[in-house]
């Protein structure tokens, strides 16, 4: 294990969740716990046979059995990630949940594949902008809707095609934007109570949905036929997956990092 002087804790929805006991049930902690999972600092100890940090690295963090929202923490190595200076200890703790929800959702799910067209429905939050810069760097055409101006120029900045989400209208913009390759071969979809019975109209064949947020009921019908005509299919993510793809999601990641196709964008800052 390894202690760590904790500089900045990332801040995420799935904490709320879980603090609200609402979170899946199988991934709830026992109580008492201290939130946190993602965070970035300097290693200030280790313990027998941890080699891959040393006493006064600069690391990001993957999981925390302490929990990050606190001045130290304590961490498995296989989660304490070494750091370049090019990367910032604010922006590093905002790395763990979203990349790792982002990468499986794209590679574990979806096996999206270099040249495909991607959408990233409501692409400004953490996971939105992950899913950007790792669709971008495989090789994909990225498109991420925004409900502000502001959002849509933080997208536009990773390199997509940025679309407003409130326009009357932009679902049928969207057909038009991807009329050339056939639909959309990939969804992200951060809000599935209301996007998801339209997203299928925007699937090419063989596309894929992909669900990563959803807060209750879907808010308009499914057509199953539409997942029958284009041989579509639609998908959950949740959690990190099993042991082996934690090896495979934490090896991509840090892979980008290193090779800076990985840039972690800081949000407000507490």
């Amino acid at each position: 294990e390894v202690l760590i002087k904790v500089f900045a804790a990332g801040v995420n929805p799935v904490e709320t969740y879980k603090r609200a006991g609402t979170y899946a049930k199988h991934l709830l902690p026992a109580l008492p716990f201290t939130p946190g999972s993602d965070g970035a600092g300097i290693v200030e100890a280790c313990g027998g046979g941890v080699s891959g940090v040393k006493v006064g690295d600069r690391v990001w963090l993957s999981g925390s059995t302490t929990g990050t929202y606190a001045e130290f923490c304590v961490s498995k190595e296989a989660d304490v990630h070494p750091l370049p200076p090019s990367v910032t200890l604010t922006a590093a703790a905002g790395i763990g949940t979203a990349y790792r929800t982002a990468y499986r959702a794209l590679f574990s799910r979806a096996n999206v594949q270099s040249g495909q067209t991607v959408l990233v429905h409501g692409a400004s939050g953490g996971v939105g902008l992950a899913a950007i810069q790792l669709a971008k760097a495989h090789g994909c055409r990225v498109i991420g809707t925004a409900g502000t101006e502001e959002g849509k120029a933080l997208v536009s900045s990773q390199g997509a095609e940025a679309v407003s989400h409130k326009e009357e209208g932009y679902m049928e913009g969207l057909k038009a934007l991807t009329a050339d390759s056939g639909g959309v071969h990939v969804i992200l979809e951060m809000a599935a109570h209301e996007n998801l019975g339209k997203d299928l109209t925007l699937l090419g064949r063989g596309g894929t949905v992909v669900v990563v947020g959803n807060k209750g009921m879907t808010e308009t019908s499914i057509n199953a036929r539409a997942l029958m005509l284009t041989e579509s299919a639609i998908m959950g993510v949740l959690g990190p997956g099993s042991p082996e793809e934690v090896k495979r999601v934490l090896a991509g990641i840090n892979k980008g990092i290193s090779d800076q196709s990985v840039k972690p964008v800081a949000g407000a800052a507490f």
